[in-house]
């Protein structure tokens, strides 16, 4: 346990869910953990007891990716699991693969509609349709060289990764039902209000039930790790940092003993005290890099190792500049840093001057 993770308190202690079992962690809401192939190993999954239109059964949030060993780990909760009762409806919180990857495949095998906000939905559909500029492709190469990748290996498999999205996303419902940030979804006797989040994905979609003090966060609410907040390449000029924290903001109006069930990591309480460390983290991120822009103009890629020290594969890469451009961005767009181009075309990020110091032209568009 970390130093943070000691302001928490985890309802559940170190206990896991075995493999293809569950744990209740309220009446009615059982904890399913499914493994995923990544530095990020793991994924929580959430069976709510419901009934819609008079049928017994279970609403179900997040479903893993598509894989074979995440379709037998079901295989294996749909036996032992569900009480025998079906499936009735599956709520997807937002398009990242971990959380959206088997989405079409249990709507098919238990004839249950897909819950999604409608951005997510579109998006996901967007990179099964063309491929993830995020994760690689052209665009991806592109995008990272304009902010300081200049290894011409990385850039090429980077070209290459054109179909990182569709290995791991089966496809999705051709309909779907739309979530929207207000809405209240009735699931087993149960108000769940929607709550979006920004930042982390384009609407991601919290549950929060006032009757039960519990919240279904998603990746909006982890208590271990920060949530990815990028910018990529298809809206280069976003600042997802702003809208993460300023979603973060919002959850503090929730009470401060709030049960939170986080897709990754143990569900705890203190969420209160986790967003502070949040924003406590994120503020330090901020001050480092204004702090070593204003020493010396950086690209996001030379500024990536001055908030992520340890040594990154290409796949962390891509998340570490990303969030970095993110980071200085935030200071861009508040006037903490100035942004130029320099001789060869990259983009760099350095102290801010006053409008009458700077140069004509010398800001980016």
């Amino acid at each position: 346990m970390n130093a943070l993770e000691k302001n928490l308190h985890y309802v559940c202690g170190d206990t896991l869910p075995g493999a293809g079992l569950s744990i209740e962690v309220r009446p009615g809401i059982r904890w399913v953990r499914m493994p995923l192939p990544f530095v990020l190993d793991h994924i929580n999954l959430w069976l709510l007891r419901d009934e819609i239109d008079g049928r017994a059964g279970w609403t179900v949030v997040d479903c893993s990716i598509a894989h074979p060993e995440s379709r037998a780990l079901w295989e294996q909760v749909f036996a032992t699991q569900l009480d025998g009762l079906p499936i009735l409806r599956v709520v997807v919180t937002h398009m990242h693969p971990d959380h959206v990857g088997l989405a079409h495949w249990l709507c098919e095998r238990w004839n249950a509609p897909l819950w999604m906000s409608t951005t997510d939905y579109y998006v996901a559909r967007v990179l099964l349709a063309e491929g993830d500029s995020a994760a690689g492709g052209e665009a991806a190469a592109a995008f990272f060289a304009l902010h300081g990748m200049t290894d011409r290996k990385a850039l090429d498999l980077l070209r290459a990764r054109t179909h990182y999205y569709r290995n791991l996303v089966s496809g999705l419902p051709d309909s779907f039902v739309r979530m929207i940030d207000g809405d209240v979804l009735r699931i087993g006797g149960h108000a769940w209000r929607c709550l979006v989040g920004h930042g982390h994905a384009p609407e991601h979609i919290a549950l929060y039930s006032e009757d039960l003090q519990t919240l279904i966060g998603g990746d909006m609410m982890l208590p271990r790790i920060s949530s990815n907040v990028s910018v990529y390449a298809s809206e280069p000029e976003a600042n997802p940092l702003r809208m993460f924290l300023d979603s973060l903001a919002q959850m503090r109006r929730l009470p401060v003993d709030t049960l939170t069930l986080p897709a990754h990591g143990k569900p705890f309480k203190g969420m209160h005290r986790r967003i502070e460390q949040l924003e406590e983290h994120h503020r330090a991120r901020l001050l480092e890099l204004q702090q070593a822009c204003t020493r010396k103009a950086l690209s996001a890629y030379e500024a990536m190792p001055v908030i992520f020290t340890r040594k990154l594969d290409l796949h962390q890469t891509t998340f570490a500049l990303g969030e970095t451009l993110a980071h200085l961005h935030l200071l861009h767009f508040e006037g903490l840093l100035r942004r130029t181009r320099d001789a060869e075309g990259i983009v760099r990020f350095g102290a801010a001057v006053s409008p009458a110091q700077a140069p004509a032209g010398a800001d980016c568009a």
